[in-house]
């Protein structure tokens, strides 16, 4: 059975003292859906920071399947549920512990089957008035950030703590400032039949998720997630002046990535719906993680655009045809 541990900053902490013992040489991402969505920026942390960690993402069934040969007792694996209740995730666990490596579940759930599977777990919250730094995101990045400093000596862990408790006022700034924006997006685009997402970098799993789990999930509108770097090898031939678009402009190294296919979308598109970081007060967030803080702040303002949509379409977010309604 899993430790229990209950306070997100102690426990984060608890986490990090059992990775001081081992000697970590890759992380292993594993989830399902938005879950696994919130994982694309600790990989991208991880890929831009770690020196000598190696680092993938799987979706949790594949990640049993596919069996990676460097799995084991020196793998670290983050698997995540807010339910603790998805079975290829609490799956994902149980085998991840037969190779020996270090499971670590987030889950909302302390009682579920991912908290009871892995090696230990931490509870976040979630809700649009829990503090960022007890969420999901907020937990990853704090574990991803306190892995590279235990293990590589990074210095941009305790950059990023102050930053994550400061980032709720920034979030608070950025809804208020996209506040009409988000209505009237709702209101042009609330007969759209699809609604294309766009982003690179650390940015992707927010567009990601917005497109699998708001769009399609949540809304059953016809959508994509499109990687900017992918958008001219084959998507770009999709936009014309009526086609949706929602491109996030982030403040990582990818950014330019991002800035070209806002360009060429500009010249042939007009139902484009841009949100860009740089728009946003990051008071309080220190300038060398600025770039990672920004997926987290876009994650949340889209938040704002999918409860303005589901309104607009009286569709509630919580409506459903299949999921936990038949078998699957």
């Amino acid at each position: 059975m899993s430790k229990t541990v209950v306070n997100v900053k102690t426990d984060v902490q608890a986490v990090l003292n059992e990775l001081k013992s081992k000697q970590i040489r890759n992380v292993f991402f594993v989830a399902c859906g938005g879950s696994s969505a919130i994982m694309y920026p600790a990989k991208y942390v991880l890929d831009r920071e770690a020196q000598h960690i190696t680092s993938d993402l799987y979706s949790s069934n594949e990640f049993i399947h596919r069996n990676p040969q460097q799995l084991g007792k020196d793998s670290l694996v983050i698997l995540c549920s807010m339910s603790g209740t998805t079975p290829e995730t609490t799956e994902a666990a149980k085998f991840a512990k037969s190779k020996g490596a270090y499971a670590v579940a987030l889950t909302n759930e302390p009682t579920s089957p991912l908290a009871h599977s892995a090696d230990i777990f931490i509870k976040y919250e979630w809700g649009n008035d829990i503090d960022a730094f007890e969420t999901n995101l907020g937990v990853l990045y704090q574990l991803v950030f306190g892995l590279l400093y235990v293990a590589e000596k990074n210095d941009k862990f305790a950059k990023l703590v102050t930053s994550l408790e400061n980032l709720q006022s920034v979030y608070e700034k950025a809804l208020e400032y996209e506040a009409s924006n988000a209505r009237k997006f709702a209101e042009s685009h609330k007969s759209e039949p699809v609604i294309y997402t766009m982003a690179s970098g650390s940015n992707y799993g927010a567009a990601y998720s917005f497109s699998i789990c708001i769009l399609m999930e949540m809304q059953w509108i016809h959508s994509h997630a499109i990687h900017a770097g992918e958008y001219f090898h084959g998507p770009f031939e999709i936009i014309d002046e009526n086609v949706p678009f929602i491109i996030l402009a982030g403040l990582d190294e990818t950014r330019p990535l991002e800035e070209r296919a806002l360009s060429f979308s500009k010249r042939y598109g007009k139902k484009l719906t841009v949100l860009d970081a740089k728009a946003y007060d990051f008071e309080g967030i220190d300038k060398d993680v600025q770039g990672y803080i920004a997926p987290l702040v876009l994650n949340r303002v889209l938040r704002q655009y999918a409860e303005e949509l589901a309104e607009a379409r009286n569709h509630p977010l919580s409506k459903r045809r299949y999921m936990w309604k038949v078998e699957y």
